[in-house]
């Protein structure tokens, strides 16, 4: 069966609070979602999700759609679907980088296979190893009281146990003495993790994790920029508590010489910085390999992006530190059919075909961007 359109939205969907980076602030989040269709006008369906516009990186919203309709599209048109692998694989080699562009191509490719097979994504994965994952949540309000009251009824509610703050904007050291109170008060009912998100220098990273690992934080994530290999390296040395690479952690080739030279002791997954599920699976396995810890991460995708999160993780073996993906918590709406479920601290795999997601198209046209391409098999 071949392909036969291409059809790329951006959509801004917002969110239940303001979410808080060190480089941005999310009040409503910029998903890209992409259909692709085969010749039997079945439909898979996948969304990437970006922050910040270009304060994270360059792979916005408007030049993945971009790059995709004028570079990708034409190499897929008319392929055999079946052959999502090396369709992807060919893709690789007239398109450098652009990794969150080809993952959302790979992933809807990934979904409408399934669904054509009538069985979960996971299934094409290698197959599912978890039924439901750990999930974290960030405490993001940047008070120190509120943050306590909502881990409080988190654990209460069983949502969630593990627990991250983003502490790379502001004064590091009233952020630290922000986790450190908040560490005391959950005690050892969950487990607390940092996210700087490269904002710190090496020097006051050397001071603010010092008091961390004191104080009991169990992680700390990207604490300089992505450049700084050898601090990275200086300070897995140093200290006893993990540090996760992240921002750095992109292409199998970035993660094979982050886990070489111990840039790190740990990777945060996500399969858009990888360039798709295929690729993600390849980065576990470098990780895994050299006794690093993984982290199911996000980029605070919606319902459908992190369904397909979802679908990959649960053929992941181990993740030491837990997920990520509470993406559908943060927002306002959602643009499936389905919910995505979460109960006893963890977030259940969905099990129907593809992501197990229904779209609402009618949702996906409220929310998107004025503009649309699409190109077809003639």
């Amino acid at each position: 069966m071949m392909i036969r359109s291409v059809d790329i939205y951006i959509l801004d969907i917002p969110t239940v609070r303001p979410h808080q980076l060190a480089m941005h602030t999310i009040t409503a989040q910029s998903i890209v979602v992409a259909r692709i269709t085969n010749e039997a006008g079945q439909e898979g369906w996948s969304e990437v999700a970006t922050i910040g516009g270009a304060s994270y990186g360059e792979g916005t919203v408007e030049a993945i759609k971009a790059n995709i309709d004028q570079y990708i599209t034409p190499h897929i048109i008319g392929k055999e679907l079946a052959d999502f692998s090396k369709i992807m694989f060919e893709v690789s080699k007239v398109v450098r980088g652009n990794n969150f562009a080809k993952a959302v191509v790979e992933e809807a490719l990934i979904d409408l296979v399934a669904k054509s097979k009538n069985v979960p994504a996971y299934e094409l994965l290698g197959g599912k190893i978890h039924d439901s994952l750990p999930l974290a949540w960030t405490l993001a309000s940047g008070d120190t009281g509120k943050d306590i009251e909502e881990a409080k009824e988190f654990l209460r509610q069983k949502r969630h146990k593990i627990f991250k703050l983003k502490i790379g904007k502001g004064d590091p050291f009233k952020n630290v003495d922000h986790v450190l109170k908040i560490i005391a008060a959950v005690g050892d009912k969950a487990r607390v993790t940092v996210d700087v998100n490269q904002a710190w220098d090496e020097t006051t990273a050397n001071y603010c994790i010092e008091k961390l690992q004191a104080g009991g934080v169990s992680m700390v994530e990207q604490p300089l920029p992505t450049w700084n290999y050898e601090g990275m390296a200086r300070l897995t040395e140093r200290f006893m508590v993990p540090i996760m690479a992240d921002e750095a952690a992109n292409s199998v080739q970035d993660v094979f010489q982050i886990t070489k030279h111990r840039y790190g002791n740990c990777i945060a997954l996500k399969p858009c910085k990888h360039g798709g599920l295929l690729e993600t699976k390849k980065v576990a396995a470098i990780a895994e390999g050299a006794g690093f810890g993984l982290y199911g991460g996000t980029m605070i995708e919606s319902s459908l992006g992190t369904a397909a999160c979802a679908a990959v993780y649960a053929t992941i073996s181990e993740f030491e530190f837990g997920t990520e993906i509470f993406g559908p918590l943060l927002f306002k709406d959602r643009i499936t059919t389905d919910e995505i479920q979460f109960e006893n601290f963890e977030i259940i795999i969905p099990d129907g075909p593809g992501f197990g997601m229904e779209i609402d198209l009618d949702k996906v046209k409220h929310y998107a961007r004025d503009y649309s391409y699409s190109l077809s098999l003639k």
